[in-house]
């Protein structure tokens, strides 16, 4: 009902629209309309009230408050349960406890803020107020354990479409999930998972996305970038947010009917790391090489002068051109 009411504000375009408009439109009481007008005022909506005029929405907000981007959702899965923070230690650790309790297939966590948020590899990732998008998405899928590590290339292709059709940039997925623009970081992706032998319990993938970040601290200032600085201009959060979940959803329903092949097609099409000299930094050792494929577990295949090495794992840097 406050997503209804919300919408009808929307669509007055700021002028005033009493309450018993309201209430003979949605078909409930005008106390009804008052409590909810309420509660969309505590919840961070600037919505002035008159006694004869009625209600008008005076100042749209960009916060991903879950009435806000119920508004905009198409996807039927993903983001049909909201669970909004204002600030959380991790999206993922909050998605991994619902997960864990039993809650449904696509639900969603959402803050505005971590102040523990993390990528791969335990690195910390910066995560201000207002500023990002960090979100955690919950899946069940019915496929094994063995092929949960490609959700994550999967959620890199849905992220990049989605970050494209919205901004009109031109970012590119560096492996695996990694999303850069003119090779600095947008979007970092962290995939978690609960499984038993042959079953997977559930799982949870994480993406911090830069949108507004002016200024970054000095550990990432040379490697991250926010949207809004690479678009020249402001980036409506919610309208990213319910895009992503929309490519997302599209991506996993595709492999759900056809498996991992269309989706690791279209992670190669998007790459910016093949066919790049590359530096990989494993657990043991590192090695440079040309990034040539991926296979059809995900692995990256790097070329080197020992032959074909198959990279499942640890960081990988693009080189730039020249360098040995």
């Amino acid at each position: 009902m406050r997503t209804a009411i919300l919408e009808l504000l929307k669509r007055n375009g700021g002028e005033y629209i009493s309450g018993e408009e309201l209430s003979r439109n949605l078909n409930v009481s005008r106390t009804a309309v008052w409590k909810h007008i309420r509660a969309l005022k505590q919840a961070g909506y600037d919505i002035e009230a008159h006694s004869r005029l009625g209600y008008a929405l005076r100042q749209n907000t960009d916060r991903l408050l879950p009435d806000e981007i119920r508004v905009q959702l198409t996807s039927t899965i993903l983001g049909q349960e909201i669970h909004y923070f204002s600030e959380v230690d991790s999206t993922n650790t909050e998605a991994k406890k619902l997960a864990a309790n039993g809650c449904p297939e696509g639900t969603i966590v959402v803050a505005e803020a971590q102040s523990t948020g993390r990528g791969r590899l335990s690195r910390g990732w910066f995560s201000p107020f207002g500023q990002g998008i960090w979100l955690s998405v919950v899946l069940r899928p019915p496929f094994g354990p063995m092929d949960a590590a490609k959700c994550t290339l999967m959620a890199a292709v849905g992220v990049n479409r989605a970050i494209n059709a919205v901004t009109g940039i031109g970012c590119g997925i560096k492996w695996p999930n990694d999303i850069l623009w003119n090779n600095r970081k947008v979007v970092g992706i962290l995939t978690e998972m609960s499984a038993e032998m042959d079953v997977i319990n559930y799982v949870v993938i994480g993406m911090g996305i830069n949108v507004s970040i002016e200024e970054f601290p000095d550990e990432f200032a040379a490697s991250a970038v926010s949207l809004s600085v690479a678009a020249g201009r402001s980036i409506s959060r919610v309208k990213l947010l319910t895009t992503i979940l929309a490519e997302l959803e599209n991506a996993y329903i595709l492999v759900k009917k056809s498996g991992f092949a269309p989706v690791l097609a279209a992670w190669r099409q998007e790459s910016i790391t093949l066919g790049q000299q590359v530096k990989v930094q494993g657990f043991e050792r590192s090695f440079t090489g040309l990034a040539v494929d991926i296979d059809a577990d995900g692995a990256l295949l790097v070329k080197t002068s020992q032959g074909v090495e198959r990279v499942v794992a640890g960081d990988v840097s693009i080189r730039p051109a020249g360098s040995l």
